[in-house]
Parts: structure tokens; C-alpha cells; sequence
């Protein structure tokens, strides 16, 4: 019998408490393991850059991991790992996300840590220019990344312009260098807060005592930032098809990212969206794109999609690696593989299998405590409730083939989209 230290987690063994600045704690104990997991957010992530100071949360996050008023980066980086710890922080595209890990023993001492850094980060002038650093050999090299390419452009042709989702939230070569530390402090005194903010924690700890212990080192944390809640722009469906290509003809391969904005991660449509595009591009070997469009056609060297539904309108996406030689007919077959989604019931075996591969990875997500940790933070941003995982079988063994096609219907469209292509393709210039 499985043992209640890894039984799906719920109401029944994770507290949920609310600290008196607002800052919301999650924690489930888990005695078999020694060591314990800290998982959060703060929403202060690129949604709040512009296109002018693209870059600007992702700066802010790494560069408040660099120093407190109190601790140098040194010195921080020394008390973690004296006890075999581990702490980070980044900015994503809609949060500043942070983890950690230690032995129970030691989950004091990183709490204490983080604490500071979320309340009291120096943001040292000499380290922000070791990051800005960084930012940009990371955009050069990504300059010469057909993959990285075509996923950037993708979003800059899929969004309309100023839009969040249309530009990518570690910024370009053009913002990240002008960006100064005057800009970071500006962006961690107003997006820096506990209202909203998650932190869970799993592993070999006593609940109660973690809860007191957030509560003396971060109850006190109050910021006078803007708590205005960012309203994520509607995005809607390219008007006809748009393409994109970016030549990079010192490359033997290309790189495609086709999709469209479909739906968030709150639709009802989400679950039959899932188990569709598990169907499209995910079980087995790459769904119906892998076995056709790659292993059949061998059109590909890899294809696949994913639904990144998220707090916006998210995409639905198809990407593929591909021979320049074989790029338009792979495209062809993508589209066909799309409309054949749209226009016929997928087989009782597709949806099966889809379903059992869907439910089948959450037990194996679950068996430890980072990944426990980054459910419980997931159930919490999304507002899916405590008893979430408990339920999430019973939603996707609910859809039925007529729920499957219905959101495809909806959803994809193989005359509106988007479609951005990095490589040897085209015509190369002329000298």
C-alpha cells in the first residue's frame, strides 16, 4: 500500500495559512526524506517590462540574489552552501520566481536568507553589471540559435506589437544594456510585495513551525508598491496566415514555430485542449506530428506541440526541426495533421491513450518533493484549490472524443496563424 508520505496531496495533509501582510504559505510534511523543498513567487515578472525596458524584471531578480544591506553576494553564497543548501531566484514571464533546498535542520537558516533578500536587497551596482553581463552573451549566442530565433520571432508575429506575450522577458540586445540600477530599484519597490506572493514548502519539517517562522521573518514585510492587478491584454487570432523568416544560411538545419493565441490556463476548454494537443504532439513518440510529419514522412528531425496556456491567452504551438530542403513540404504535412485534428473524431485508442498519459505523469511528478512543491504553487496561482489533485484524473478521464474535437474546432486554425522559420531557407544575399 502506498505509504501517506506519498499519497496525492490535498486538503487532507497540506495547511494553507495566510500571514498578516498577505502572503500566502503552503506546506506539506513529508518524514521520509531528510531534505525539504521551498518553492514561491512574487508577481513581479516581465509583464510589468515595456518594450522599452525589456529585460527589466529578469536584471531585478538576478541581480537581488547578488546582495542584501546586510550580506554580500559572498557571504550569502557561503552560509547556503556551509550546509550543503541551495537558493536561487529569476524572473519569468509573468512571475520572480524562487527555490530552494536543504536538510530540514537547515530550512531555518535558508528562509532567514531568502527573507532578507526579498525585503532587503542591496541591488550592488557592480553586480548588476556582472548580470547585464551575462543577459547579453546569453542574446548573442541566442542570435546564432535557429531555435531560439524562430521561437522570438514567433511571438513578436503571433501578438500584436506592446503586447506581453510578444516579446520575450530576458529582454534584447537593443534594452538590456542601457538598463540601470535606478530602473531596478524603481521596479523592486514597486512589484516587490507579499500581497500575492506564494511560498510552499515540502519535506522534513513541521508545518507549524514553518508557518511561525515565515510569519516572524517575512510577517513584517510591507511595501508600498502598486498592488493594481496587471490585466493581461486579449490577443487576437492572426488574420490570415502570417509568415516569417530569419536566413541564417552558416546553419545546416531549420528550426519552425507555428501556432496562434488559443486559450488561459481559467477556460473550461483547458482539459479537452490538453488531452488534444496530448493527441497532436505529445504521446508516445511526439503524437500524430512525430509519427507522421518525422517517422513516416521523415520530414522532420523532431516534431511536436504544446498548449502553454497560462494567465493570458496562451498558444497552442507546433514545433519541428527540419532539413531546409524539406521545409515547405513539412509545413504542408503540419497543416494537414491540424486539419485532419479539426475535421475527424480521434479513434477511442487516441483518447485512451492520451488520458493515461495525461494522468499517468502526475503520480511520477509527485513522487518528490520538488515536485510536490511546484504543484502546490501552481494549484495557488491558478486558484484550482487545495483538492485539485485529487480531481485532475476524474477531469481528464471526463473529456470525451466529441470534447477533444469541439476545442480543436475552436481553437486551431490552419488559414489564421502564425508561422516563424530560422535557418538556411530562402534565398541567401546576394554580395
Amino acid at each position: 500500500m502506498q505509504s501517506s508520505e506519498f499519497a496525492t496531496p490535498g486538503p487532507h495533509d497540506v495547511t494553507r495559512h495566510t500571514l498578516s501582510n498577505g502572503l500566502t504559505v503552503l506546506v506539506r510534511e513529508n518524514h521520509v526524506s531528510p531534505t525539504v523543498v521551498l518553492q514561491g513567487y512574487v508577481k513581479a515578472g516581465g509583464l510589468y517590462d515595456t518594450d522599452e525596458t525589456a529585460g527589466l524584471a529578469r536584471l531585478t531578480a538576478a541581480t537581488a540574489r547578488r546582495g542584501t544591506v546586510t550580506r554580500t553576494f559572498q557571504e550569502i553564497n557561503e552560509a547556503i552552501e556551509s550546509v550543503g543548501a541551495s537558493l536561487s531566484m529569476a524572473a519569468g514571464r509573468h512571475l520572480t520566481g524562487f527555490s530552494g533546498k536543504s536538510l530540514g535542520e537547515d530550512m531555518a537558516l535558508l528562509i532567514e536568507i531568502l527573507a532578507d533578500i526579498l525585503q532587503h536587497p542591496n541591488l550592488p551596482d557592480a553586480e548588476l553589471h556582472k548580470v547585464r553581463g551575462q543577459v547579453i552573451t546569453s542574446l548573442r549566442q541566442a542570435e546564432d540559435n535557429t531555435q531560439r530565433k524562430a521561437s522570438r520571432e514567433f511571438r513578436a508575429l503571433c501578438y500584436p506589437a506592446g503586447h506581453p506575450y510578444a516579446r520575450s522577458p530576458e529582454g534584447t540586445l537593443e534594452t538590456v544594456p542601457n538598463l540601470q540600477r535606478d530602473q531596478l530599484v524603481a521596479f523592486y519597490k514597486r512589484f516587490y510585495s507579499p500581497r500575492g506572493a506564494v511560498i510552499a514548502v515540502v519535506g522534513d519539517v513541521k508545518a507549524d513551525e514553518i508557518v511561525s517562522r515565515l510569519e516572524d521573518t517575512l510577517g513584517g514585510w510591507q511595501s508600498p508598491g502598486d498592488d493594481t492587478p496587471y490585466e493581461i491584454p486579449p490577443a487576437p487570432r492572426p488574420d490570415g496566415a502570417h509568415q516569417t523568416i530569419v536566413p541564417m544560411f552558416n546553419k545546416t538545419q531549420a528550426d519552425l514555430v507555428w501556432g496562434l493565441p488559443a486559450l488561459p490556463r481559467s477556460s473550461p476548454d483547458y482539459y479537452a485542449a490538453r488531452v488534444a494537443n496530448a493527441i497532436l504532439g505529445q504521446v508516445g513518440l511526439m503524437g500524430r506530428l512525430g509519427a507522421n510529419v518525422r517517422d513516416r514522412q521523415g520530414l522532420a528531425y523532431y516534431a511536436s506541440s504544446s498548449l502553454e496556456a497560462d494567465l493570458g491567452t496562451g498558444p497552442w504551438i507546433v514545433y519541428a526541426g527540419v532539413a531546409p530542403g524539406d521545409i515547405d513540404r513539412a509545413v504542408e504535412s503540419i497543416l494537414f495533421e491540424i486539419a485532419r485534428l479539426r475535421n475527424e473524431l480521434v479513434t477511442e485508442e487516441e483518447l485512451t491513450d492520451a488520458q493515461d498519459y495525461l494522468t499517468g505523469i502526475l503520480p511520477l511528478r509527485l513522487e518528490t518533493n520538488d515536485g510536490v512543491a511546484g504543484a502546490l504553487v501552481e494549484i495557488e496561482l491558478y486558484g484550482l484549490g487545495l483538492d485539485f489533485l485529487l480531481r485532475y484524473p476524474g477531469l481528464i478521464r471526463g473529456m470525451t472524443r466529441e470534447d477533444v474535437h469541439a476545442v480543436t474546432q475552436k481553437y486551431l486554425d490552419t488559414e489564421n496563424y502564425a508561422l516563424a522559420i530560422a535557418g538556411p531557407y530562402g534565398e541567401p544575399a546576394k554580395a
